[in-house]
């Protein structure tokens, strides 16, 4: 992962911490057909509860359906080692690092957030 990517998160409005899983999303090691799969389901969620192109957070109904979906000790463990990874990348990007400390200390929102990710990718894909 260049630093050069980071960098450009440093500066950008962004919500950080989605960003940062997204671009970890691929360690994760979930399979693209049950991803697919998860996604859709979580997308007919989404649009059972109005706008399917609504502003989104880690704590909507389709971001927790698929990060259920998906959860297991061993993709949590894999997320968890990718953001220790950007993290040795992050020196001299403040904010970034504070993202960064944020999703390492709290797995549960590390996880939602990249199903939130996940799930954005699907809606922008649309």
């Amino acid at each position: 992962m260049p630093g050069s990517r980071l960098a450009e998160l440093e500066g950008s409005d962004l919500d950080l911490r989605v960003a940062l899983v997204w671009l970890v999303r691929d360690e994760v090691g979930i399979d693209e057909d049950e991803l697919g799969a998860a996604r859709r389901r979580a997308m007919f969620v989404l649009a059972a509860g109005g706008d399917p192109h609504r502003e989104l957070d880690d704590q909507s109904v389709a971001a927790e359906r698929l990060a259920g979906e998906l959860d297991s000790p061993d993709r949590r463990r894999a997320l968890a080692e990718a953001l220790d990874r950007l993290m040795a990348e992050a020196e001299g990007l403040p904010a970034v690092t504070a993202s960064l400390g944020v999703l390492r200390s709290a797995p549960d929102l590390a996880w939602r957030s990249l199903a939130l990710a996940l799930l954005a990718d699907e809606i922008a894909g649309q």
